[in-house]
């Protein structure tokens, strides 16, 4: 018997899958499609462990489905732009592109040696010509369809990757690549309208059943829905009006002070000429210098400076000290914010720091809970205060008065001190308030989203170049679409500082305005690879397309992709940007398709002695290392056996030694029987009277053919699925170990069984069994997935533990349905369990049909 030798036949399979052409796919109307995707990889030039997991979770479906009668697409590609491979070029004295490719080759090695069914005929790679041609055709249509513009604005910059990043991309006031420190800069940038779509990104989130909650929720709580109003307080003296939206404007009359961002025009204003002047200008400058996370970080201590001027509220004419704070961000809302301390306990503790008066205007829902109050008329507000005004704080005649507040009240409640609103809960006193703003002409209702538009613009050479040109004569205009793409020049200066280096290459730059003709230069930034991504599973449908980007009718039949698999770091940008993106396509009636992905599967990390795998750690395990030493069907088997696949898994060498194990059990076992199952394919022991031993091997084929089918199609457990098998292969052994005479027609059914149940988890040898040991014709992988028999799951006999008081004291064989008197009687007739139940008398029966029988006896 030949032994098994991965090194030997998994190179042997992969070149006749190869030169077969077994993975392509071609459109079948008539057929059931289904679309499984893995996320396109980085071209960092190594697999490692998490690529491999991902990877092999996306084949097991995409085998299996393809035995169901699936016409299943399974494509790849690479996410090859990016600043990793601009930063490694200069590192490494090299080009991005030439760094770039010769990685892509290398992982395609590797992917290739892992028996992935890949259709490589549809691969894309983002950093090509013919693939960033229509990134930045579809960048034209965005901007034709208003959804693309430029402007002047804070903005996050990296300084060691020296270039902008988007809000998403911003980690805890660091970069999500390098985690160097963000700096505040203020720059002409390109963004998308992303928020024109906000609320159908939030309402669609309810089609999407098969993503996790989870996913879900971190979307949800991005865009950030708040319904409320906008209100405009008069500044004191004329000099304009500061205009703030509110989610409770029942709390209106709870106002005490006001807080700009050091962003905001009025700020100027407001200071100009006061004491309070330099005080204002030098925050102005410190706090500017600080990135919009480090502002807004819990950690940071809220700071405000009185600008010497007084806003009024509306609602009840009452002045209030504006502040300007470093907490408050001209990027989010209108800059402004108003401070209710008495209900928000942020400025609870900035009014009680800066001793600003604290105004209760919502008292809780108690019986009996009295009445409500103005706290610390002196401490509060009053003499001392760092900008208290002649009605500033302080209890007013009227006014309902309880002792000092310990912490803001947050919650509805009724409102108090609130004029003609008095006694009503928030829930009504809201809609009721809002339009009362609008009737009088200082307010109104209004919804606003923590969503901001898309920054896309980046300062660096290796990217798909936005396609503008700059005219001095008919101003900004898109490049003709004949003219695409704008084709990044290979020979370039890859220099430091925060402008591109195609600023610095003449040949780029100089170009002719396609209005006017006369001179004209381009634009210098180049896209934000998250683009490139948002796209890229439209291009799968129509590679070869050279009309558009994708054929309507491929992405039609397509689309959308059933099964998409991740990393559930990617739940907020690549996700959020790839549905707003399919929108906007489907919105110009370029595909049917609303959302881009019916199912999400984010699969957990691969860790290593109790921590993620990392260089750094030293506890990195390579597939190539794994490969060498034991076959990728091995490495396979294990990562989809060691957790369910959303499950984050520990890596165990003891582990993938057991699956090695477990290949050279099934190799021997088809290679010791399969003369006996040819045997039985020519008809031997067709009719042959299945014996009780038989009976149990059927049974454990049928029930592990059910299990897997369910396991793989219904729940995506592929752990559970591997065992079953791995159950039905030592039933096997147990069958013909004891058998004298093993049937030659239940082991053909046997091994065909187990070889194709096996295949979409470790290809390679169960090809090799198939189509060398079993001798059958064509790939195992073609071959329909069998169909469990429901008969061969209906058990005549049952297995019954039997306790006496409580305790199993044994177990009887009965048949299947046994009533309770035939139970004992079957008991009474095991010597052991006979012997307790002449120590008494029995006084109760309790069972369990066809489980559990328990005597009790006195």
């Amino acid at each position: 018997m030949q032994n098994y030798s991965p090194k030997e036949i998994e190179p042997k399979w992969q070149k006749y899958w190869q030169k077969e052409g077994y993975h392509g796919r071609r459109q079948d109307p008539g057929g059931k499609k289904f679309y499984c995707l893995e996320m396109f990889p980085y071209p960092s030039g190594k697999l490692h462990m998490g690529h491999m997991r991902v990877y092999s979770i996306g084949d097991v479906l995409a085998r299996f489905l393809t035995m169901k009668g699936y016409n299943v697409l399974h494509p790849m590609g690479w996410d090859a732009f990016g600043l990793p491979a601009e930063n490694a070029a200069i590192e490494n004295n090299t080009h991005p592109a030439d760094w770039t490719l010769a990685n892509i080759r290398e992982m395609k090695r590797q992917q290739d040696s892992l028996g992935l069914s890949y259709d490589w005929d549809r691969e894309v790679t983002s950093c090509l010509p013919d693939y960033y041609r229509w990134t930045q055709w579809l960048f034209l249509l965005l901007y034709k369809r208003g959804l693309a513009y430029k402007k002047k604005a804070a903005v996050n910059w990296c300084p060691d990757c020296r270039t902008v990043l988007a809000n998403e991309q911003v980690e805890n006031g660091g970069c999500w690549r390098c985690g160097s420190p963000v700096e505040p800069r203020d720059l002409e940038q390109w963004f998308l309208k992303i928020t024109d779509y906000a609320d159908r990104l939030l309402e669609d989130l309810d089609l999407l059943e098969g993503w996790p909650e989870r996913v879900k929720v971190m979307q949800k709580n991005w865009i950030g829905r708040s319904d409320g109003a906008r209100i405009t307080f008069p500044v004191k003296g004329g000099d304009g009006e500061i205009s703030v939206f509110t989610t409770r404007p029942d709390t209106i009359y709870g106002v005490t002070y006001m807080v700009l961002s050091p962003e905001h025009p009025l700020v100027d204003v407001l200071s100009r000429g006061n004491p309070e002047e330099r005080e204002v200008k030098a925050f102005v400058r410190r706090v500017r210098g600080m990135s919009e996370i480090s502002r807004t970080s819990a950690e940071t201590e809220k700071e405000g400076v009185f600008t010497g001027s007084y806003a009024v509220n509306p609602i009840n004419g009452r002045e209030v000290p504006v502040l300007v704070g470093n907490y408050v961000l001209m990027s989010y809302g209108t800059g402004a914010v108003m401070g209710v301390p008495a209900h928000d306990q942020r400025d609870f503790l900035f009014a009680k720091k800066y001793r600003l008066p604290i105004r209760e205007v919502i008292a809780p829902k108690v019986p009996g809970a009295g009445a409500g109050q103005e706290a610390g008329e002196e401490g509060a507000g009053g003499r001392g205060s760092c900008c208290s005004s002649g009605n500033g704080g302080g209890s007013e005649n009227g006014e309902k008065v309880r002792g000092e507040l310990e912490a803001a009240f947050e919650d509805y409640g009724i409102l108090i001190n609130s004029g003609p609103f008095d006694g009503m809960p928030s829930e009504e006193a809201i809609p009721r308030i809002s339009t009362y703003f609008e009737e009088k002409g200082f307010g109104r209702p209004e919804v606003t989203y923590r969503l901001r538009d898309w920054l896309i613009s980046r300062q660096r050479y290796w990217g798909a170049p936005i396609p503008i040109i700059y005219c001095e004569k008919c101003g900004p205009r898109p490049v003709p679409e004949d003219e695409l793409p704008v084709e990044l020049p290979y020979h370039v200066e890859l220099g430091e500082g925060g402008q591109s280096p195609l600023a610095r290459h003449r040949e780029f730059l100089q170009a002719e305005c396609p209005d006017c003709g006369g001179g004209a230069t381009r634009e210098t930034d180049t896209m934000d690879t998250f683009i490139c991504s948002s796209w890229y599973f439209l291009r799968y449908c129509s590679p070869g397309y050279t009309e558009g980007p994708f054929a309507k009718k491929d992405v039609d039949y397509w689309m959308p992709v059933d099964q998409y698999i991740g990393g559930i770091e990617h739940a907020i940008l690549h996700l959020m940007y790839a549905r707003f993106f399919t929108k906007v396509l489907h919105d110009a009636g370029l595909t049917r398709a609303v959302e881009p992905f019916t199912r999400l599967l984010a699969q957990g990390m691969v860790n290593k002695d109790g921590a993620k795998m990392s260089k750094s750690k030293g506890n990195v395990v390579t597939p190539d290392e794994i490969i060498e030493k034991y076959g990728a069907d091995t490495g396979r088997l294990f990562i989809l056996f060691a957790a369910p696949p959303e499950k984050s898994l520990d890596w165990s060498d003891q582990g993938v030694e057991g699956c090695y194990r477990f290949l050279k059990r099934v190799w021997r076992l088809v290679q010791d029987y399969a003369a006996l199952a040819s045997e039985g394919r020519q008809g031997r022991d067709k009719d042959r009277e299945f014996g009780p031993a038989e009976r149990e091997a059927y049974y454990a084929l049928h029930f592990a053919l059910r299990k897997v089918t369910e396991d793989v199609e219904e729940r995506y457990n592929f752990n559970t699925a591997v065992s079953a098998i791995m159950e039905l292969v030592n039933s096997l052994y147990s069958y013909v170990n004891e058998a004298e005479n093993p049937n030659a027609a239940l082991m053909q059914e046997a091994l065909d069984t187990l070889v194709t149940m096996l295949a979409p988890f470790a290809p390679h040898i169960c090809e090799e069994l198939w189509q060398e040991a079993l001798v059958r014709e064509g790939s195992v992988h073609r071959r329909p997935w069998p169909r469990f028999n429901p008969e061969a799951l209906v058990v005549e006999e049952v297995e019954v533990v039997v306790q006496v008081n409580g305790k199993v004291r044994g177990r009887i064989t009965v048949p299947v349905g046994t009533g309770d008197e035939d139970l004992v009687a079957a008991a009474r007739q095991e010597g052991r369990i006979a012997e307790y139940l002449a120590r008494g008398r029995l006084i109760k029966v309790i069972s369990v049909p066809d489980k559990l029988l328990n005597l009790v006896i006195k």
